[in-house]
């Protein structure tokens, strides 16, 4: 078989397969779980490229499939699936589908430039990259389920989508602004596994009570 498939790269396809999962459940409404998957997904993504540079002799192809296959699937999990949620939730007027549009292709300009520059990178210097540049496409999977988890304090659900429309049209900008964000240290990524997590748990065991409060699923 064609590709590469030892454990470099088996979390980038239990990601991917994650995502596939949650744009199922959004397409059939089932919301809950949908978010559980981008969560999952994100969980996925921030341990994949450590994971893969634990193997000290990997080829040049290797690398190069790895920097591909990993922009790829984060295409479908932090950007196709945050669209379909958003536009599940409530996002269907013609502003709404033109601030998913906006961050979907913000979303593919930013992976196709950093497939550009990392494989730059890679080729001048074998040192761990310190900053990203711009927003990570990960962050939707960060801050799309703290805001679910917030939502109850919120006063009702007309509040909820002008924070969406908010938080995603904000975050697809930063996906193509240039700045550096400096990368985590790895007490700081497990904090934010930690909070994550936490969130996925919450809404795993607790969101349905708040989910029906919300009347989302009469939307």
């Amino acid at each position: 078989m064609i590709g590469f498939y030892d454990y470099t790269v088996i979390l980038t396809y239990i990601g991917f397969a994650s995502g596939m999962a949650g744009m199922f459940c959004a397409a059939t409404r089932h919301l809950r779980l949908a978010v559980f998957f981008l969560a999952f997904s994100g969980l996925c993504d921030m341990f994949d490229g450590k994971i893969a540079r634990t193997k000290k002799n990997r080829t040049e192809d290797e690398k190069s499939f790895g920097i591909q296959i990993d922009s790829l699937c984060d295409m479908v999990c932090f950007g196709v699936l945050p669209v379909l949620i958003c536009y599940k939730l409530g996002m269907r007027h013609v502003y709404s589908m033109v601030i998913l549009v906006l961050y979907g292709l913000a979303g593919v300009i930013r992976l196709g430039y950093f497939n550009v520059m990392e494989a730059k990178r890679q080729a001048e210097t074998s040192e761990n990259r310190k900053y990203y540049q711009g927003l990570p496409i990960t962050s939707m999977a960060i801050a799309l389920p703290l805001l679910f988890v917030v939502s109850p304090l919120l006063p009702g659900h007309q509040a909820f989508l002008v924070i969406l429309h908010i938080l995603v049209a904000a975050v697809g900008i930063l996906f193509v602004t240039d700045f550096k964000l400096r990368k985590l240290t790895t007490k700081e990524l497990f904090l934010l596994v930690a909070v994550v997590a936490a969130a996925v748990a919450v809404i795993v065991f607790v969101w349905r009570s708040w989910w029906s409060f919300l009347h989302f699923y009469k939307r």
